[in-house]
């Protein structure tokens, strides 16, 4: 007598329960997520492998910004460029999606989410815009992405989200907390740069506020807006400057919970070629730089985590993804290019790994 199919197989662990669960294998193992715009003008969310050849894409109602992965399940949210109204859950196997998910009334997306270390639980950053209050969003990714309630984000504008863990293995929520008031009726309007005060805040998992980092007053209007968690639980966070034009401000900064932040760069006069504006922030993958993308100055800086100094600059036009790899720093730019970027050399891209015909956004998520 023959023996059971593969089909039958399969479908019998499925009735058992003992099917075997996808995971990112499948999929060959791809290591960056970013959203991007075609030449006619559509929006999406792309999976890159490490030439930067796009294994899947996936079409977005209106222009994307960031993505988080599930740790374990090939599946990928996409966040609406704030103040957004959509947040798509993607099989990446196919591109298809799996949900939509909408922010509760009175509420809209900030761009950011991440997940829980066991993949049960999806964070959202979210504006409670009449009140003003910065929110974070939980979902229930175990039951379809179900929503199942919120908590304070510690602060006003809560734009970025990382899963931080301590040395000694326990797990907590950074949020930058902007300090910018907006409201959908305003658009992108700032409401309260007289009043802005920006946080860095972390949280326990349920939404308990541990600890809290706040800027000296003279930096009160450097908005904190992204952040990179290095292997030791280090967290660097990059700025976005809201006073006058022109100011020499650091645009990079360190933390550690029960400390002072270390400001990167502080004295050196190329600050200024950051115009203002951290867009993107990563560690090296051995923790001993930072690097920091500015889109409005067309630069990479990456700096020394012991000493604060600005170790070397990159200039590149609309640049702004950006991640670590063993070989260095990967960056992908508005102009459709995925360059490597060498930590001992920055003067030029050490070699340009893909060039594509789309307009890579803010963004370049590293899948672990």
């Amino acid at each position: 007598m023959a023996g059971p199919s593969r089909r039958g197989f399969l479908a019998g662990l499925l009735a058992a329960g003992m099917a075997p669960q996808a995971s990112w294998a499948d999929l060959g193992h791809p290591a960056y997520l970013s959203a991007g715009k075609s030449p006619d003008g559509s929006f999406l969310l792309a999976g890159l492998d490490r030439t930067g050849a796009i294994l899947f894409r996936h079409a977005l109602p209106a222009r994307g910004h960031a993505a988080t992965a599930h740790p374990t399940r090939p599946e990928a949210v996409a966040f609406a460029r704030r103040p957004g109204q959509f947040a798509d859950v993607i099989d990446c196997r196919t591109g298809a999606a799996l949900a939509r998910l909408t922010p509760p009334p009175g509420h809209h997306f900030y761009g950011h989410g991440v997940f829980s270390p066991d993949g049960r639980s999806l964070f959202t950053t979210e504006n409670a815009f009449e009140s003003g209050d910065g929110r974070i969003g939980i979902w229930d990714a175990s039951d379809g992405y179900r929503r199942i309630g919120d908590h304070a984000s510690g602060g006003i504008g809560p734009h970025d989200i990382k899963l931080r863990t301590s040395p000694d293995g326990q797990h907590n929520l950074v949020v930058a907390n902007g300090g910018i008031q907006t409201h959908p009726d305003s658009g992108r309007a700032k409401l309260n740069l007289a009043t802005m005060q920006p946080n860095l805040s972390y949280l326990s998992l349920e939404g308990t506020l541990q600890d809290q980092l706040i800027l000296n007053a003279d930096m009160r209007l450097n908005s904190i807006r992204h952040l990179a968690i290095s292997a030791t639980g280090t967290v660097g966070f990059a700025m976005q400057w809201q006073g006058d034009a022109g100011a020499d401000l650091p645009i990079i900064g360190l933390h550690n919970p029960g400390s002072a932040p270390r400001l990167m760069a502080e004295d050196d006069p190329r600050l200024r070629n950051l115009n203002g504006y951290g867009g993107s922030v990563a560690f090296s993958c051995d923790g001993t730089q930072i690097a920091v993308t500015s889109p409005r100055g067309g630069v990479v800086q990456i700096a020394d985590c012991t000493t604060g100094a600005l170790l070397r600059e990159l200039r590149l036009t609309d640049v702004c993804g950006l991640a670590s790899d063993a070989d260095g720093f990967v960056v992908t730019t508005g102009q459709g290019l995925l360059a490597q970027l060498s930590t001992s050399q920055a003067d030029r891209p050490s070699h340009i790994r893909a060039r594509t015909d789309l307009a890579w956004d803010n963004h370049l998520i590293p899948i672990a």
